[in-house]
């Protein structure tokens, strides 16, 4: 397995592999001057049908003999990727982990502030549905 994700150009823009760039929005990667060279060379663009992108856990997939360029994307790219090839069923699943990780993100300040605030740490269980410990831990913050 690689670290970095492939881009990779498909002689059949139907086939179901990997995802379009252009799908999943805003990849930093392709502005880079490695990787317009490369479209260039290849006489494609961004925007191309032909063009896919796989993540790292999946480039076995990519054809053998297809033109490929190794490039490196960020955690949240990466997600996005990730997100796109999933099957719509798992799709909806993953959206609703990743809002549940952004109402999360402040969770332990939130405590801490209903605790400053006089709210009693039982009171913050019952509200929360946080265990016990998470709210002692974050009463110790």
């Amino acid at each position: 397995m690689t670290d970095d994700a492939y881009l990779f150009l498909l002689d059949d823009a139907s086939a179901p592999l990997g995802v379009a760039p252009a799908a999943v929005g805003g990849l930093a990667c392709l502005e880079t001057p490695a990787v317009r060279a490369w479209l260039d060379a290849h006489g494609t663009t961004a925007a191309s049908p032909h063009l896919r992108l796989l993540p790292p856990e999946e480039t076995a997939g990519v054809p053998e003999g297809a033109e490929r360029l190794p490039v490196p994307l960020s955690d949240e790219e990466l997600n996005r990727v990730r997100h796109r090839l999933a099957p719509e069923p798992l799709a909806r699943i993953e959206e609703d982990l990743l809002a549940y990780r952004d109402c999360a993100d402040g969770r332990d300040n939130l405590i801490g502030r209903a605790l400053a605030a006089g709210v009693p740490p039982h009171r913050v269980v019952e509200l929360t549905g946080v265990d016990p410990a998470t709210v002692t831990a974050a009463a110790g913050r």
